[in-house]
C-alpha cells in the first residue's frame, strides 16, 4: 500500500473513531443497571440507564431523566470517565488537523516531505492519547456501576465509545508507525563526485548521474 494510501485510510478511520468517541461523551446509554430482574425492575420502575451526565429510569410507561449536577457528589469512576472523556474528545481536534495537513494533496508553501512525515507522526501519537483516555473511560465505567448498582447490560453509548477508541488506535498507529515513504523510493538529490581534470568536486544532478561519471 503506498504512503498517499495509508495516510488516506488512516485520516478516514480516525475521523470516524472521533465521531464515535464524541457520540459516547453526549450520550447517556452507557449501562444499563439493576438490582433484580429486568421484569421485576421495570413494574418497580428501577430500571436506569446510567450515562456521564444523567440517569434515566426506564419502565413500561415512563422514561424520566435526572441531571447529574451535584459534581462533588458523583463517584469517582463517573468524575474520571467525564474528565477523560472529555480530553479526548478535545484532542481530536489538532489531531485530526495534524493528520490532515500531513495528506500528501495538502499543500503548505514549500514543505518538505520530512515535514510532513513530523505532522503525521505528531497527529498518530495524539490519537493514541485519545483511544487511552477512551479506553480507560469505556472499561472504568461500568466496572464501577456494576459494583454499585449491578450491571444488566451495555448501552449504545459504550459500544459507540468503544468503537470510536479503537478506530482511533488504528488509525493513530498508521499514523504514528506507517507514515514515512518507502526508503528504496527516495533518491538522493545531489552525488559529488572528483574529475581529474578540474581537482576539485561538484555536485551533479541525479539525472545526469550516468552521463557524467564516465569522466571520473
Amino acid at each position: 500500500m503506498s504512503q498517499s494510501c495509508r495516510l488516506l485510510f488512516g485520516f478516514i478511520v480516525s475521523g470516524i473513531g472521533w465521531i464515535g468517541i464524541i457520540i459516547a461523551t453526549a450520550t447517556n446509554d452507557w449501562v444499563v443497571t439493576c438490582k433484580y430482574g429486568m421484569h421485576t425492575c421495570k413494574k418497580m420502575h428501577e430500571l436506569e440507564a446510567q450515562g456521564l451526565w444523567a440517569d434515566c429510569v426506564i419502565s413500561t410507561e415512563i422514561y424520566h431523566c435526572i441531571a447529574l449536577t451535584q459534581i462533588l457528589t458523583l463517584p469517582a469512576y463517573v468524575q474520571t470517565a467525564r474528565a477523560l472523556m472529555i480530553i479526548a474528545s478535545i484532542l481530536g481536534l489538532p489531531a485530526m488537523s495534524l493528520v490532515l495537513v500531513a495528506m500528501p494533496c495538502v499543500k503548505l508553501g514549500n514543505e518538505t516531505a520530512d515535514t510532513k512525515h513530523k505532522r503525521a507522526v505528531l497527529g498518530g501519537v495524539l490519537l493514541l492519547l485519545m483511544s487511552l483516555c477512551g479506553i480507560v473511560s469505556t472499561v472504568w465505567f461500568p466496572i464501577g456501576a456494576h459494583h454499585e448498582k449491578g450491571l444488566m447490560s451495555f448501552g449504545f453509548s459504550l459500544y459507540a465509545g468503544w468503537m470510536g477508541c479503537v478506530l482511533c488506535l488504528l488509525g493513530g498507529s498508521i499514523m504514528a508507525c506507517c507514515s514515512g515513504g518507502d526508503p528504496s523510493a527516495q533518491l538522493p538529490e545531489n552525488h559529488f563526485y572528483y574529475s581529474k581534470h578540474s581537482g576539485a568536486a561538484s555536485p551533479i544532478p541525479p539525472a545526469n548521474n550516468h552521463a557524467k561519471s564516465a569522466h571520473v
